[in-house]
Order: structure tokens, then C-alpha cells, then sequence
């Protein structure tokens, strides 16, 4: 085949693509539209292949099959051609030289003409030892249809594929694929970017049924599946229906990113869902509408998905000959799976739904339900009514699931997923599948719930005790677990409403509780929890608490230790079900500094700060004394600074700045120290310099430009003039040991220090996907602090390199004093709070003109 050719082929196929997927965008989304775009676009790639091959003078006898996902017959616009040349056995040894030509003239002619295919050349015997070694392979030839060639030579492909097929093989190695993607996906359908192709609930867990079931030779299609007795007629329509949306779904991803993309990213769902024709409306973004409807169609294919892999496991195995054990009258118990005694159970006991979750729990050995037991709760959702809800013995059985002594987590995963759950809760019904656009939380509301639930369970696990020990210790002592669960369930139950969502989820659970028959004071505890649940991470993370009054003032609002111990387990449990990003040591030991200031507060114990700094000083000595150092070590540092200081450091870092500093106390130049951090995370550095308006921001340029995030930040200035800063750092850009990065910033911040000039300007660091796609409208707040001394400045952002850096230059170029920065960073949003001083605070003119600065410093560049 000439160039010229080539050339004009390569023009006729894109614009023939480009056609078909204009047409589809143009008309209504429908199912129909979406499936007719797959199929006639395999035809417009078989129609240049048969070409090319025809042109290419392939070896007489040769076929080429259609593979993969190609080779159903249906073709995203961007998905994979990828075929297989299949050489009958002995060609090779008669024309080599012919072979091996003619391959390559037709994939160079395949790839010269737009066509990217991903190809393979095999005779039937390497076909068959090769799908017999992997996996992959046999899954990919299992679907292959014929494109060009001699049908005896694919026909008898087929037949030796398919009497080599080891059906349980093939089923337990594609049970262990999924697993493996599952785990790769985070185990739900409800990411806040989900893949519509590889995801939980996505289009691979409906191909891989087929799969299972072709191997096995049950069918190939929905309605064979349910002519075999497999799934029901109904069953059948509902997978049809929601294969249908994740297919339109997909096939509009495709053409609006312009490129191969199955993941719904934020920067393409408005678009996705305005080609839908969702519009932004009552609150709600376009993206929203569309997320909402994804997330209910990839929920029913995990609920149908479970049935049928069940059904498949139990034929193809044989499991359904298994001995049945009876459990009582409702349920028996086969192979290890929970199984009802008839297909209408629910409908004759509706008060066995929930049942089915109670025995669940309390039966030794039971792995999961069965494919029966699975489709009667998907057949009873009509059953699960108002009448149900609010019948007694339902909310009994609710309330002893919730009390058991194990098996919470697991029973309301499963609750959900069947959405007995939703039915129940009609309140979290409303939640299911709702995305949060916070910038820190990574699942829908939801599945936050239900993490924060599991987290929550895992405090009352011995064998999770090592995670977190303290909250395992105050666990192990609180008498009524079932509380913090309810309280877990409806913390944020009332997300998305409008106002604020603890005030109206207090006013859900204070009903729950009411229906369900606790007494007053676990009602009033967990009312108080769900209304309160943010304020404990709230005053840890944005106040200082080396100020006995915020103390105090904390500790009245939480009323007595039980108060204030169920609420420091649900918080942790919260921050940790947020995003893996969001908890660090440094935001626990802020908490459980909290807490132990609190429950000091609440045990009696009278502020008294002289007193508690003596005993920090005496500490410090201790440990000074321990280290081999001089009696009065301290003494020529300590002299010099004023009682914040020791207010706001433990005896720790009392003893290492008096160690670190007796030797420099009148030094020219500035002394850098560093050390892993005593909390096990990141360094913590101290610096000690003559004082200089830009100190700070000269330190935070060093580690915005070094690549470390600063959790923390303590200023103090000394009688002599001298600044001592210390910093919490992290380092995530560094892949190096903590101890090996001590000499690099000791001698680098050094230098920078050393060094005069201008400040250098931030870096500007790359902005997430998530920033960009819901940009967070910056707040700043600047008031004075009750004594009208100082300055309480809080900034909300999202985060980004460089932020603080950024703050800091506006701040010295005004001559504002820093005294102390809590930085909360929250996955991609910052909510800092600094304490200032400085005489341009005390003019509004000026102060305005700060705001104004700041507000440009931290707002996203255009």
C-alpha cells in the first residue's frame, strides 16, 4: 500500500471517528445512542482492518481475530484495538521469510493509517499454552471474534480454547483479579473519582460475570444467564438497565476528555453531566446530578454483582450440594454463608430483614449471605416502608445489632449495600451516594459515615490496640459503646441541607433516640456529641491552648470526663475517616494535649500557671541532668525569655533549647538545630537569631523552597533581642530518613540566614485537580484577642505550595510580629491561625490594606 494511500486512509478514519462520536454527542443520551456509537465504531475499525489486511499480503491461512474488549463488538471511542494474528500450527517452519514481512507491513500500514492496535502473533498450539499460564491472556482470547481469514482455523480455535478452559480455575483466579482490583479501587463504588470501568460497582464487574460464565459454558448474555436459572427475568432487566448507564457514562467520558479517560476526574464531571443536560440548580452543581445517579447505578451492579458471582460460585463448584445447618426458624447456615429458608421469607416475616443482620453477627462462622439470601433482601426493598420503620420490634432489633459485642462494622457495611440501611435510616437514605466538595473529604457522605463507624469499632478491638493506644485505653473504660456508634451514624446525616449540618443532625439523632428508647442522660450525651462533634479538633487546632482560659473555656462546655471522652474518640475516629491524608502525629498530640488539659480542668484542678511552669522547669532539669549536662545548663537561656515561652513548650523541648543554646546566647550568627520529632513524624527545628522583621519569612521561604510542609510554628523573642523559633516540619517531597536530613537543614537554613537580599519569591507549585476544579473562596478574619493586646488573624484557604511563605512576606513587609502559627492543613484546605502584634494593626487604614494583601497572597493565580 503506497504513502498516498496511507495518507488518505488515515484522513478518512479520523474523520469517519470523528463523525460518529459528533452524531452521538448531538443527539439525546440515551442507552440506545451510547450502545449503536460502540457497535459502529468496531465496524468502522474492522472495515480498515480487513483493508490493510487484505493489502498486506498476509500468509495464506493466517486469521486475524478481534480480542479484549474489541473483540465483543463494541468499541468506546478511545478503548484499545487489539487484535491476534492466528497462524495455524506448522506455518512458520514452510514461509518465514513470508510471515514475518507480511506482519510487518500490515501493523506499519495499521499504525500509518490512525489505527494504534496492540497486537500479537501466535499459532494455535502457542495460544493454548500461553492462555493455560496466564490469566490475562485466556480472558482476552475468550471473547475473540473472527475479522478476516479462514473460519475452520477460528472455529477450531474456539473448540481447543474452550475444552482447555478449567471453569473452577478460571473462576478462582478471576475472584482473586477482582479482589486485587477491588483493594486497588479502595473497596467502593462511592470514591469522589470513581473509574466507571475498574471501580467497584463499574463495568469490569459486570464483563468478569461473563466471563465466569462463559468459561464455564452458562452463557453469554443476560437473558441466557437467566434462562440457565442463574439471575431472575428481573434481575436480567436491572443489570441490562445499569450496564446501560455505566456504557453512556463511559462512552460520553470518552468523547468529552477527547483522549482515553475512565475515570470521572472533577475536571470532566460538569462537562460530562452538562452533555447529560444537568444543569446546576437549588445549590446542587451539574456534577452533582450526574455522581448522584452514577453512584446508585454502580451500587445496584455491587448488589447484582454479589448474586450472580455467588450463584456462579455455587454451580460451578458444586457448594449448593453443601450441608444446610439449621440456625432457627428463619435462617440456616450452608458452606460458611448465611441462607434464608425460603425465597418469600421477608415477605411473610418482614421483621427477619434486619434479623438476617442480628444473626449475622452472632453466629460463629458465617462469612456473608448467600446468592438467596442477597436477592431476597434486593426483592424486599418495597417491603421496607414508614409502617416498617416504625414498627417496634424493628427498632429492637436495630438497637441490638448496634449493642452486640462484635461484628458493627461488617453488619452495616452490609446494611448499606443492600440498602437496608437507607430504608431503615430514612435520614441516611438521603446521604447515599451525596459527594462532598470540602477539599478534604475523599468519600461521599456515606462512606464517611461508615468509616468514621469503623473507626469508631476498632478503638473496642484489643487486636487494634496498637494503632492508636491512648483512644484504645479511654475505649476500654467506656461502658456503652453503642452511644459513640449512633453517634458516628448521625454526625454528619445532615450534610448537604443547608445550615448547619451538627445543629440539624443533633435535632435527627435527639428523635432517633427518642423512638428507640434510650434514657435521658445517653440521649443527652449523644446529642450532645453529634451538635459538638467538631469543636474539640476546632479549639486544638486553631487556639492556644497554653492560655488557661481557652482551657477552661473548653472544658465548661463539655460538661463532665464521660462528655468529654466520647467526644475525643469520635473526633479521631472523624479526622481519620476523612482522607488518609488529613491525620498526622502532630494533629493527635494537639488532641490529646486537648483532652488532658480538659480533664485536669474537669477534675477540680484550678489554673495555675506558675505553678505548672515550675514543675516544667524542674522536668527539664531532670532531663538535662540525665543528659550529663552542667547543674545551671539552663540558666543562661531562661533568664532571657518571658513566661509564654515556657507556657507554650514541654519539658522536652525546655531541655533540648537550653542544651542546644547555653554556648550561643550572645551569638552574631544564627544557630540552627534539628531533630527527628519527639511525636515520631517529621523534625522539629529551632532557630535562634538576633531578631530581624523578616526572620519568619526568611525560615518559611527555606521550606517552601526545601519542600517541607510546617504543621507548627512557636515565635518568641527574648529580653536581649534575640528570636527563638521553633518548627514542627514534614517533609513528603523528601525521600530520606529523618535523622539524614538534620545536617541538610542545619547547614542550609543556616546559610540562608547568614545571607541579606530580598526575599525571594514563593515557588509556585503545582495546583491539585481538586483545587482547581472547586476553588475555595479565601476568608481572612483579623480581631483583636479579648485583652486587646494581640491579634488573632485566621486564614482559610486551599492549600498549595508556597502559602505560608506567601504569608509570611506580607507580614514583614508590614512589620507584624509573629508570636505564634497553628497551621491545620485539612487534605487540600488550610484553615491557619496566627497571633500578631504591630503598630500597623492599630490603624484601619492600614490593617484594611493587610487584609487586602493577604487575601491576594493566598488566592489561587489566574
Amino acid at each position: 500500500m503506497s504513502a498516498v494511500d496511507l495518507a488518505e486512509l488515515r484522513r478518512q478514519f479520523k474523520s469517519g471517528k470523528q463523525a460518529l462520536i459528533a452524531g452521538f454527542m448531538q443527539a439525546r443520551p440515551t442507552v440506545t445512542a451510547a450502545k449503536t456509537l460502540l457497535r459502529q465504531l468496531a465496524r468502522h475499525v474492522d472495515a480498515q482492518l480487513q483493508q490493510l489486511w487484505s493489502a498486506a499480503s498476509m500468509p495464506e491461512g493466517a486469521c486475524l481475530l478481534a480480542v479484549g474488549g474489541y473483540g465483543r463488538g463494541e468499541l468506546f471511542p478511545y478503548s484499545d484495538v487489539d487484535v491476534l494474528v492466528l497462524l495455524p500450527d506448522g506455518v512458520e517452519a514452510h514461509q518465514p521469510g513470508a510471515i514475518k514481512s507480511g506482519l510487518e507491513a500490515f501493523i506499519t500500514a495499521c499504525w500509518d493509517s490512525g489505527l494504534e492496535i496492540g497486537s500479537s502473533v501466535r499459532t494455535l498450539s502457542e495460544c493454548l499454552s500461553e492462555a493455560a499460564g496466564d490469566v490475562t491472556v485466556q480472558t482476552a482470547m475468550l471473547e475473540a471474534r473472527l475479522l478476516t481469514g479462514p473460519r475452520p482455523l477460528f472455529k477450531q480455535f474456539e473448540r481447543a480454547l474452550q475444552q482447555a478452559m478449567d471453569p473452577k480455575a478460571f473462576l478462582r483466579a478471576k475472584t482473586l483479579e477482582k479482589a486485587q482490583r477491588h483493594t486497588k479501587y479502595e473497596e467502593t463504588p462511592y470514591s469522589l473519582e470513581p473509574n466507571c470501568k475498574e471501580s467497584p460497582g463499574g463495568l469490569r464487574d459486570l464483563q468478569l460475570l461473563i466471563w465466569i460464565a462463559r468459561a464455564a459454558g452458562l452463557g453469554k448474555t443476560w437473558p441466557q444467564l437467566a434462562a440457565t436459572g442463574l439471575i431472575t427475568p428481573f434481575e436480567s432487566r436491572q443489570l441490562q438497565r445499569n450496564e446501560g448507564l455505566l456504557t453512556l457514562i463511559r462512552a460520553r467520558l470518552h468523547a468529552v476528555a477527547g483522549r482515553r479517560e475512565d475515570r470521572l476526574v472533577f475536571d470532566l464531571q460538569t462537562a460530562v453531566a452538562e452533555s447529560f443536560g444537568y444543569q446546576a440548580s437549588g445549590g446542587q452543581r451539574a456534577s452533582e446530578v450526574l455522581m448522584r445517579r452514577y453512584y446508585w447505578a454502580a451500587k445496584a451492579v455491587s448488589q447484582l454483582n454479589q448474586v450472580l458471582l455467588l450463584n456462579l460460585e455455587e454451580r460451578i463448584n458444586g457448594s449448593q450440594q453443601a450441608l444446610l445447618r439449621p440456625i432457627n426458624e428463619h435462617f440456616m447456615e450452608r458452606a460458611g454463608m448465611l441462607e434464608v429458608v425460603s425465597d418469600d421469607l421477608f415477605e411473610r416475616e418482614p421483621h427477619a430483614i434486619l434479623e438476617t443482620f442480628l444473626i449475622y453477627q452472632q453466629t460463629p462462622g458465617i462469612k456473608g449471605f448467600s446468592a438467596r439470601t442477597l436477592r431476597a433482601l434486593y426483592n424486599a426493598r418495597e417491603l421496607m416502608d414508614a409502617a416498617w420503620r416504625r414498627d417496634p420490634a424493628n427498632r429492637a432489633l436495630f438497637m441490638q445489632i448496634l449493642q452486640q459485642k462484635e461484628g458493627q462494622t461488617h453488619a452495616f457495611r452490609l446494611m448499606n449495600q443492600t440498602s437496608v440501611l437507607g430504608r431503615y435510616l430514612w435520614v441516611f437514605r438521603r446521604i447515599v451516594g451525596q459527594m462532598q466538595h470540602d477539599l478534604f473529604h475523599v468519600y461521599t457522605v456515606d462512606q464517611h459515615i461508615l468509616m468514621v463507624l469503623r473507626n469508631v469499632r476498632r478503638f473496642f478491638i484489643p487486636e487494634h490496640a496498637h494503632e492508636y493506644p491512648f483512644c484504645s485505653q479511654l475505649a476500654s473504660q467506656f461502658e456503652k459503646p453503642h452511644l459513640l456508634y449512633i453517634a458516628a451514624l448521625f454526625h454528619d446525616v445532615a450534610k448537604g441541607r443547608g445550615g448547619d449540618h451538627s445543629d440539624l443532625g443533633a435535632v435527627e439523632v435527639r428523635r432517633f433516640c427518642r423512638q428507640h428508647g434510650l434514657d435521658k442522660a445517653d440521649t443527652e450525651l449523644v446529642i450532645f456529641l453529634v451538635q459538638h462533634h467538631l469543636t474539640l479538633s476546632r479549639v486544638a487546632q486553631k487556639e492556644d491552648l497554653s492560655d488557661p482560659e481557652v482551657v477552661q473555656a473548653f472544658a465548661k462546655k463539655m460538661i463532665d470526663a464521660r462528655h468529654l471522652t466520647a467526644l475525643y474518640l469520635l473526633t479521631v475516629a472523624d479526622i481519620r475517616g476523612t482522607s488518609p491524608k488529613v491525620w498526622n502525629a502532630w494533629k493527635g498530640k494537639l488532641l490529646e494535649d486537648l483532652y488532658r488539659l480538659a480533664l485536669r480542668a474537669l477534675g477540680g484542678a484550678k489554673p495555675n500557671l506558675d505553678a505548672d511552669i515550675e514543675a516544667r522547669k524542674q522536668e527539664a532539669r531532670q532531663a538535662l541532668a540525665l543528659l550529663s549536662a552542667l547543674p545551671g545548663t539552663e540558666e543562661p537561656l531562661w533568664k532571657t525569655l518571658e513566661l509564654s515561652y515556657f507556657a507554650r513548650h514541654d519539658a522536652g523541648d525546655l531541655a533540648w533549647h537550653a542544651r542546644a543554646l547555653w554556648r550561643h546566647i550572645d551569638s552574631a550568627v544564627p544557630v540552627v538545630q534539628a531533630r527527628p520529632s519527639p511525636i515520631g513524624e517529621g523534625l522539629q527545628v529551632l532557630v535562634y537569631s538576633p531578631d530581624q522583621p523578616d526572620l519568619f519569612a526568611r525560615i518559611c521561604g527555606y521550606f517552601d523552597g526545601a519542600g517541607f510542609n510546617i504543621l507548627d510554628a512557636k515565635v518568641h523573642t527574648t529580653r536581649s533581642g534575640y528570636a527563638l523559633d521553633t518548627f514542627q516540619v514534614i517533609s513528603p517531597e523528601l525521600d530520606l530518613d529523618q535523622r539524614d536530613l538534620v545536617p541538610l537543614v542545619e547547614s542550609k537554613l543556616s546559610q540562608i540566614l547568614k545571607a541579606q537580599g530580598p526575599l525571594p519569591e514563593p515557588r509556585r507549585g503545582r495546583l491539585s485537580r481538586r483545587v482547581k476544579s472547586f476553588p475555595f473562596t479565601p476568608r481572612i478574619a483579623l480581631r483583636p484577642d479579648e485583652k486587646a493586646q494581640r491579634w488573632l488573624l485566621s486564614i482559610s484557604t486551599s492549600d498549595r505550595a508556597g502559602l505560608l511563605y506567601a504569608i509570611a512576606r506580607v507580614l514583614a513587609r508590614h512589620g507584624i510580629n509573629l508570636q505564634l502559627a497553628k497551621i491545620s492543613t485539612l487534605g487540600e484546605r488550610v484553615e491557619d491561625t496566627f497571633l500578631v502584634d504591630g503598630a500597623a494593626l492599630q490603624q484601619n487604614k492600614l490593617q484594611l490594606q493587610i487584609e487586602s494583601e493577604l487575601l491576594d497572597a493566598v488566592s489561587i493565580p489566574g
